[in-house]
């Protein structure tokens, strides 16, 4: 029995913390206590994150800008993992696991320093520089994607868990994929936790040229940043369509599974909530990141015959309206679309994490206990 808690460690954007959230949610089913530690962006979560307790360390990103400025992450990492033993030798973890992000570098270093049992998760097909730099300090290395490919030596730690998706996922993963009822289209837009300019800049200009036969047929709901709503909802109106935007939707899971199909970016999370809930995409990878991890998460699900990927510099609105006409014609096509995506979600990754970090736990319980 693990009397512990199990520390989760992650970084302050949706992309780290939804994963966390998920395990977090299976770890309490079993009767396990859990305590977040992040960073102070993520402190906006408050009381909605299923923590008995949540943490803010000091973390910085060495990377990039001036001497100074890299000096200055340095030492505030410094004093983040002082600050992390601290707070680790008064909650005595069973076990910590990080999910990605600088926030995960103190106290997993924190970990390694004190002996605690320890494991990472990697949502993407491509390890994050945090990650890659704490991957040889752990004990387990869980992959969201069985893509993920690390350095020879640390293959012996790699566990294929999928990624967790929260309850409101698995509850949209449900709902069956849509008829086209009365030959309607429903479109969902999105560009991650922030939005995503380019978006606003293509799509309502694409929907907006589409044959006058079609464009009535199209439902579109689309996240937009807050800046461009006006712009984006003056092109639907002009073009008579039926359009609904907003900055962020807390409903997004329920969303995509009343979607017909899903233009996004390329981001692990949704990668994975497309799979889980089964439904078909273009995905339109970040194309600016370092690690290309957008590009390989969008791979993963092209080879699954579930989405499309498009460059950043070919998703233009004559490129999109002409993809859209073939799509709203070929119903029969989404449909399998969407079951090629659904075959390879694997909606119980929260429970096989919970199983991995449980087994971590234990083997360092007998580690000490034997030593």
């Amino acid at each position: 029995m693990i009397s512990s808690p199990i520390l989760l460690a992650a970084g302050g954007t949706g992309g780290h913390l939804f994963p966390a959230e998920a395990l977090a949610h299976a770890l309490d089913a079993r009767g396990l206590a859990v305590e977040l530690v992040t960073d102070e962006r993520a402190l906006r979560y408050g009381g909605a994150f299923p923590a008995r307790a949540l943490h803010a360390i000091p973390a910085a990103t060495p990377r990039g800008g001036s001497l100074i400025a890299k000096a200055v992450a340095v030492a505030r990492l410094a004093m983040g993992v002082a600050q992390a033993v601290a707070l680790l030798r008064r909650i005595k973890p069973a076990a910590v696991i990080g999910f990605g992000g600088y926030p995960t570098v103190p106290p997993l270093l924190a970990a390694a320093y004190l002996g605690l049992p320890s494991a990472l998760h990697e949502a993407n097909g491509v390890m994050g520089k945090a990650n890659r730099f704490l991957a040889g300090r752990v004990d387990r290395i869980a992959a969201g994607l069985p893509t993920l490919s690390v350095p020879p030596p640390l293959k012996g730690k790699v566990v294929v868990t999928g990624n967790p998706v929260r309850p409101n996922v698995l509850a949209a993963a449900q709902t069956p994929y849509p008829g086209f009822d009365h030959g309607v289209f429903r479109l969902l837009v999105t560009g991650g936790s922030q939005g995503a300019r380019v978006m606003a800049d293509i799509v309502p200009e694409a929907l907006a040229a589409l044959p006058e036969d079609l464009r009535p047929r199209v439902r579109v709901v689309q996240q937009t940043r807050p800046e461009d709503i006006a712009r984006v909802e003056a092109i639907y109106s002009g073009a008579g369509a039926n359009a609904e935007i907003a900055p962020f939707f807390t409903d997004l899971p329920a969303r995509i599974a009343a979607a017909h199909y899903v233009i996004a970016r390329a981001g692990a999370s949704t990668v994975s909530e497309l799979a889980v809930i089964g439904r078909p995409a273009m995905l339109v990878p970040l194309p600016h990141s370092l690690d290309q991890d957008q590009a390989a998460n969008a791979a993963f699900l092209e080879q699954a015959g579930g989405a499309e990927t498009v460059r950043q510099s070919d998703f233009t609105p004559e490129f999109l309206t002409r993809r859209l006409t073939e799509l709203i014609n070929a119903p029969a096509e989404l449909a399998l679309r969407a079951e090629a995506a659904k075959r390879v979600g694997v909606a119980d990754a929260a429970e096989r994490l919970a199983d991995l970090i449980i087994d971590v736990a234990r083997e360092g319980a007998a580690k000490r206990s034997n030593g």
